[in-house]
């Protein structure tokens, strides 16, 4: 279907403009969220890995730049996120951050089973019940804003020179 001033595609909504109200409720759960992950003692470059390796599954391109920037500023190397996607394949990423890693992949594909099961006893070696718990809503509220991105088509700045 094609826009009738135009003749071009419609272009899409952006359901966080559309829908202020929903959007606020969820940034309002990924605020609660980063403070039940600090809480719980996950540092902020173990969650921003979290959010970019769900993103990086997600194909988000929109929050794959928002928090790359993030990670950067919260100190995480440039080293490690440009071998974030091949983690399992090499030996930069802590042992905590390797757990936090699987059981966030889990929560992306939940229906892998065996994948989860495995992920969540990785997690139960490394972790409390209450960074587990972080774990996971970090996981779930990143694959939220992924797809109101994705869904919205959000574009990613160009990048400024200079």
């Amino acid at each position: 279907m094609s826009d009738r001033t135009t003749g071009s595609a419609p272009r899409r909504i952006f359901i966080d403009k559309q829908s202020p109200k929903a959007f606020h409720a969820l940034v309002q759960t990924s605020e609660a969220v980063r403070a039940t992950a600090a809480d719980a003692g996950l540092d902020r470059t173990t969650v921003e890995l979290i959010n970019l390796r769900v993103s990086q599954l997600n194909g988000c391109a929109y929050c794959l730049d928002v928090h790359t920037k993030a990670a950067l500023r919260a100190g995480e190397s440039p080293r490690r996120l440009g071998v974030l996607a091949a983690w399992r394949d090499t030996e930069v990423f802590t042992e905590q951050e390797r757990a936090a890693l699987a059981l966030a992949e889990a929560t992306t594909a939940p229906t892998d089973a065996d994948a989860q099961e495995s992920a969540y006893e990785g997690a139960r070696r490394i972790f409390t019940e209450d960074q587990i718990s972080a774990v996971i809503w970090v996981a779930v509220t990143i694959n939220a804003f992924n797809r109101v991105s994705i869904l919205s088509k959000h574009p990613v700045p160009p990048a400024h020179e200079g």
